[in-house]
């Protein structure tokens, strides 16, 4: 069984910053890809940003530029650093394995709320 455990959200004003952790328990890590998703209310989930195995990176249009996603092999923890925040970016933000989430689900996640 796998778990995810996320943390670092919080209420952050537009052009702001936070950065986002991922634990992940109960499994091997590295030969997975990993994923930053995030779900606005009314919206479905949508992946944000995923690193490969090798450290390859890929965003949404919507952030490029703005976030940041890497890994710590070691501790089998992933980070999203996000820069220039927008009310745009509120969403409950999930971790878990890309480009296939993992069968034993998600985490709950952790709450980003870009307002002034």
């Amino acid at each position: 069984q796998v778990q995810f455990v996320e943390s670092g959200g919080g209420l952050v004003q537009p052009g702001g910053a936070l950065t986002l952790t991922c634990v992940v328990s109960g499994s091997i890590f590295r030969p997975y890809g990993m994923g930053w998703y995030r779900q606005a209310p009314g919206k479905q989930r949508e992946l944000v940003a995923s690193i490969t195995t090798g450290g390859n990176t890929n965003y949404v249009d919507s952030v490029k530029g703005r976030f940041t996603i890497s890994r710590d092999n070691f501790k089998k923890m992933v980070y999203l650093q996000m820069n220039s925040l927008k009310p745009e970016d509120t969403a409950v933000y999930h971790c878990n394995r890309n480009p296939t989430p993992s069968a034993y689900g998600w985490g709950q996640g952790t709450q980003v709320t870009v307002s002034s």
